[in-house]
């Protein structure tokens, strides 16, 4: 069985500006989303993003509403993603944003973001290089921390 892996908003629509989700979808993860994710991606077109296939991500509703102190520090997506985890005993979970990061941090998640499923599709030679495929996310408005994009490159030989 594959490891689970909770999976955010931002991720899936950075990996469709990328235009990697084929190939992340490759990767032996079970990916689950809560449907507020899906709202979130359904959304994308209206808010100027292309439509994602999601056809490789399961979605599951919580087992409760999100409280509201969830949503009053997070937004709805982070929250839902953080308590799907915490609800299934999912330790992993796939969030760029810093606040949602150390949020599930606090709670005992472990936390990977888009370049860690870019760095694993690498790993297994599912893509030879992830630099085309940054470039292309920070063409289209995604945001990484140089240096934090210096030491992923170095990790991965590129």
């Amino acid at each position: 069985m594959a490891e689970r892996i909770v999976i955010n908003t931002g991720p899936l629509v950075a990996l469709g500006r990328a235009g990697v989700t084929a190939t992340v979808a490759k990767v032996p993860l079970d990916f689950i989303a809560p449907l507020e994710v899906q709202r979130e991606v359904q959304r994308g077109p209206s808010a100027g993003h292309e439509t994602i296939d999601t056809s490789w991500v399961r979605f599951v509703p919580l087992a409760i509403p999100l409280s509201p102190l969830a949503v009053s520090n997070l937004d709805e997506g982070e929250a839902a993603v953080i308590q799907l985890a915490l609800d299934q005993g999912i330790p992993l979970v796939c969030i760029d944003e810093r606040k949602g990061r150390r949020a599930a941090l606090a709670v005992g998640l472990k936390v990977t973001g888009t370049l860690g499923l870019l760095g694993r599709a690498k790993g297994l030679g599912l893509i030879p290089s992830v630099r085309p495929h940054v470039e292309r996310m920070v063409a289209g408005g995604d945001w990484f921390d140089t240096a934090l994009l210096a030491r992923f490159y170095a990790a991965i030989g590129e």
